[in-house]
C-alpha cells in the first residue's frame, strides 16, 4: 500500500474540565446552583476518580407502607419541597414508606456527601473490639510523619470531631492558596484533593493524605466541648486503619457493602492517589441507603450473620457521649456519626441524612439537594432528624 503523502498536525488546543473549573463563587460548575441538582443526581459521573462496588448477595425488601408516615404534616412538607429527591423508611427487611421526586428514580444513585463517613464508625470500631487500635494513643502513634495538625490528637478526639487546627470547614472559603505559616485552609481547598474541583492555575493535584498532613495547630485541645466538624478528620481515621491492620480501605469496604447487601452499586470518589474518599465520596440509590442504615440498626450483623464494626461500640456511640451540637443542632457528634443518645446517623453537605434507631430496628434514607448559594443553612438538617424522630417514635412501643 503506498504511503499517504497527508499530513495531520497534532492536535495541542486543550481546556479544563467545563463540570470541575471553578467558575463563580469559589465553586467549580457543578456545583453552582443551577447544576448542583443535576450533578448530585449523577455525581458517581463527576468526580474525577471513582470506583463502584455490588454485594454479591442482596437484602430483599418487601413493601408494607404504613400510611401513617405520609400522613404526617412534617413528612409531606419535606417530601414536597422543590428540594426533595427521595425519601426511605424501613424496618428490619420491610418498606414502610418511600417517596420520589418526580426528576429521580428508585433506580438512581444519589451523593450522600458526609453520610460516608458513617463508615469509620463500622471501620474502627470493629479494630478497637479486636484490640488492632487503642483510641486513648495519639494520631503521631500510628501516623509518625503527620503534621502538627493531628499529631498531639488522640485518635477518640478525630472520632468526635474534637479536635482544634487550623482547617475551616466554611464551604465560602476561597480555595487559592495561602502561603502564611497557619492562616485558615478552607473546605474547598480540600475539595481539590477529593477531585471535586481543579486546582487553581500553577498548581499541582494533591492527595487528601498529603492535605491533611498539611494541616497545623498550637494546640489541638478543644475546650468549647462543642463539635469542632473538619472533614480532614476522616481522612486520619482512615489512613491509621490501614497503618494499624496492613489492610486496604477497599476491603474494609467490600465488608461492609456486603454484609448491607445492597441491590445496586455503591459508588466511592478516590483521590488521585487512589484512596477512597471517606469524607464526602460516596454515592448509593435511597433504598440501599436505608440498606446501610439497617446495618447500623442491626448493631453492625451483616445479612449473612457476619459482624462488621462492633455491637458494643455502637451501643457505647449512642450512650450520651461525644462533643455538644451548636444551638440549632441538638444531637452530639460521637464516634464519627451523630446521635441523639438513641439513634446514630448523619447528614451530608446540600441536604442529606441517614438515620438508624436499634431499638426499633429502623432505617430512613433522605435526599435533597438545597439550591441556595452554599447549599447549607443552619435549620435544615435538625428540621428533618426532628422528623425523623416523630417517625421512629410510632414504632417505640412495639
Amino acid at each position: 500500500m503506498p504511503k499517504s503523502d497527508i499530513q495531520f498536525e497534532p492536535t495541542t488546543l486543550t481546556i479544563p474540565n467545563p463540570d470541575l473549573v471553578v467558575v463563580k463563587d469559589d465553586k467549580p460548575n457543578w456545583n453552582l446552583p443551577d447544576n448542583r441538582r443535576r450533578s448530585f443526581h449523577n455525581f458517581q459521573t463527576t468526580m474525577r476518580y471513582s470506583i463502584g462496588i455490588r454485594a454479591p448477595r442482596v437484602l430483599p425488601l418487601t413493601k408494607r407502607i404504613d400510611r401513617r408516615i405520609g400522613d404526617m404534616p412534617e413528612v409531606r412538607r419535606i417530601t414536597g419541597t422543590t428540594y426533595f429527591s427521595a425519601m426511605v423508611v424501613a424496618q428490619d427487611a420491610t418498606v414502610l414508606f418511600e417517596a420520589y421526586a418526580p426528576d429521580f428514580s428508585p433506580e438512581q444513585c444519589h451523593s450522600m456527601q458526609s453520610i460516608s463517613k458513617s463508615a469509620m464508625n463500622l471501620v474502627i470500631g470493629g479494630l478497637v473490639e479486636n484490640e488492632l487500635i487503642d483510641l486513648g494513643k495519639k494520631v503521631k502513634h500510628y501516623l509518625p510523619k503527620i503534621g502538627s495538625g493531628y499529631a498531639e490528637a488522640t485518635v477518640q478526639q478525630v472520632l468526635d470531631m474534637d479536635v482544634i487546627n487550623n482547617f475551616d470547614e466554611n464551604y465560602d472559603a476561597s480555595y487559592e492558596h495561602d502561603t502564611k505559616v497557619g492562616a485558615p485552609v478552607g473546605y474547598n481547598r480540600e475539595e481539590i484533593a477529593l477531585g471535586w474541583r481543579l486546582p487553581p492555575e500553577g498548581e499541582q493535584q494533591f492527595s487528601s493524605r498529603e492535605f491533611a498532613a498539611s494541616l497545623v495547630s498550637n494546640n489541638v485541645v478543644n475546650t468549647t466541648g462543642y463539635t469542632e466538624y473538619r472533614s480532614p478528620n476522616t481522612d486520619i481515621l482512615g489512613w491509621i486503619a490501614e497503618t494499624a491492620t496492613g489492610r486496604s480501605l477497599i476491603e474494609f469496604l467490600i465488608e461492609i457493602i456486603e454484609a448491607t447487601g445492597i441491590e445496586g452499586t455503591y459508588h466511592i470518589g478516590l483521590d488521585c492517589d487512589g484512596i477512597p474518599q471517606f469524607a464526602g465520596g460516596a454515592c448509593m440509590t435511597a433504598r440501599d441507603m436505608a440498606r446501610y442504615g439497617l446495618l447500623f440498626a442491626r448493631n453492625g450483623k451483616g445479612i449473612s450473620g457476619n459482624n462488621v464494626g462492633s455491637a458494643q461500640f455502637i451501643q457505647e456511640t449512642r450512650n450520651g457521649r461525644g462533643t455538644k451540637g451548636t444551638k440549632s443542632r441538638s444531637y452530639s457528634y460521637s464516634n464519627a456519626t451523630f446521635t441523639n443518645g438513641r439513634w446514630l446517623g448523619h447528614g451530608g453537605y446540600g441536604g442529606q441524612f441517614m438515620l438508624a434507631d436499634p431499638d426499633t430496628g429502623t432505617a430512613i434514607s433522605f435526599f435533597s439537594v438545597l439550591e441556595d448559594q452554599h447549599a447549607f443553612t443552619d435549620d435544615y438538617l435538625p428540621e428533618i432528624t426532628e422528623c425523623f424522630e416523630d417517625i421512629i417514635q410510632l414504632y417505640s412501643n412495639n
